[in-house]
């Protein structure tokens, strides 16, 4: 996703030299795009890491952990491709794209374990009243 983006990031930009004559505000109104795409992907990444927080928190035991062993699967799956052990229909495209899931999913579950532990030290901090 973030590859598109920045495709589309670039194609606008160059909209905006053609279209606009003066640099300055050409400048300007492109420093104000980045900063909007920004701020809209920061927001996504919240949700995602509010998701992900609360699956983590939940009181079900299948909502805390069906993450978790989604991404075992898919990782035992890559692995068992690369040792030659596999179903036959898992091509190369399934499998870079398993390799996409993984490299969300494990970031997904670095943000969530990152929040977590600031949380929890932000938690001792605020009650030793320091």
């Amino acid at each position: 996703m973030l590859d598109f983006l920045g495709e589309a990031i670039g194609k606008v930009f160059g909209i905006v030299d053609k279209s606009v004559p003066d640099k300055d505000q050409a400048a300007k109104l492109k420093a104000d795009l980045q900063a909007t795409i920004w701020e809209y992907h920061s927001k996504l990444l919240e949700a995602a890491k509010a998701t992900i927080v609360a699956e983590a928190q939940g009181e079900s035991l299948l909502q805390r952990i069906w993450r978790p062993i989604t991404m075992l699967t898919f990782t035992a799956l890559i692995v068992a491709k690369w040792l030659g052990v596999t179903a036959p229909g898992i091509s190369e495209e399934i499998e870079i794209q398993l390799l996409e899931i993984i490299k969300i999913g494990l970031g997904g579950y670095i943000v969530g374990r990152s929040v977590e532990k600031g949380v929890k030290a932000w938690k001792g901090h605020t009650d030793n009243g320091t």
